[in-house]
């Protein structure tokens, strides 16, 4: 696919575990010609952990894309009314970030920008890293798998014996699977293994 001349909205919740892995699928599009609007939620812009420091995360998205950070809601609003994005991926996805766009919960820059998406009928990628998918959390998922321009990078279990409820996308499938939602598909298998 062609990706010149699309924009796609790369939005990134709190599994900080996975920020070192989604990083070079962000460049895949970048060097695949798209323009990427970088979205973040508070936690990428105040909290430092193990897996690396908030001004470090947030260096390295603006060096990869070459755009400034959107990070607050004011910031996201105006996605929906300048139909701004071809797609919005959110990877990694976060099981709170989950659970609120299953019930209609607009209280950060990642969830207002989703809520454009959805509101301009323009694919929404999501890539879910949560340890309860199948826990609590399943019921939400569930939602969302039925929503209409909601598309799933495909996921699986991570550490079935250790974490049991635990899913997480297949983070090196985002570039295929907003290609696949540009066209109104959902990549297949949506149920992969993981180890």
């Amino acid at each position: 696919m062609n990706w010149s001349g699309i924009t796609v909205g790369y939005a990134l919740s709190g599994s900080h575990c996975t920020f070192a892995e989604v990083m070079p699928e962000i460049k895949r599009f970048v060097d695949a010609g798209a323009n990427v609007v970088p979205i973040v939620s508070n936690t990428i812009m105040t909290t430092d952990t193990r897996f690396g420091k908030s001004d470090d995360w947030q260096s390295q998205l603006k060096a990869i894309t070459g755009n400034d950070l959107i990070s607050t809601i004011v910031q996201a609003e105006p996605l929906g009314p300048s139909k701004l994005l071809d797609v919005l991926v959110i990877a990694p996805c976060t099981g709170n970030t989950t659970s609120r766009l299953a019930n209609a919960i607009t209280d950060s820059a990642v969830l207002m920008a989703a809520k454009a998406q959805m509101r301009n009928g323009r694919p929404l990628v999501l890539a879910i890293s949560t340890n309860d998918g199948l826990g609590l959390n399943a019921a939400n998922i569930a939602k969302l798998l039925v929503a209409k321009h909601i598309y799933f990078v495909p996921f699986g279990q991570d550490n079935p014996v250790q974490k049991p409820n635990s899913l997480v996308a297949r983070m090196d499938l985002v570039l295929e699977a907003c290609e696949a939602a540009l066209q109104g598909k959902q990549l297949q298998p949506l149920l992969v293994e993981r180890h």
